[in-house]
């Protein structure tokens, strides 16, 4: 699996977000080098210290985009709003403490 990479300016504090947050598992970290990788089910994301730039969008399956907008506006997490492509999909655009995005999805179930 080939991590999608964001730069955050505080390495620690984004390894903090992506696992406590959003409930990544960190699977490789770099403590000299300033990077670490994380995964939750089949998304990977690599994490390196520097300025932040433009990205590629990691996507995450969750079951329930709606009560995960909930959770994290609760938290303080910066968050967009849920769309709702008729009958097929949800997403949620949800941003790191340094503003890179990625994007919940929930598949939903045809009638």
């Amino acid at each position: 699996m080939t991590p999608i990479w964001y730069r955050v300016r505080d390495l620690d504090a984004g390894r903090r977000f992506y696992r406590d947050v959003l409930g990544f598992t960190e699977t490789a970290f770099d403590g000299e080098a300033r990077w670490s990788q994380l995964t939750r089910g089949e998304t990977a994301v690599g994490l390196a210290e520097g300025e932040p730039e433009e990205a590629l969008v990691a996507t995450i399956d969750v079951d329930d985009v709606k009560a995960e907008a909930e959770r994290l506006r609760a938290a303080s997490v910066d968050v967009g709003v849920v769309v709702e492509v008729h009958g097929q999909i949800r997403l949620l655009d949800v941003f790191d403490p340094d503003g890179n995005r990625i994007q919940l999805t929930q598949e939903l179930a045809e009638d």
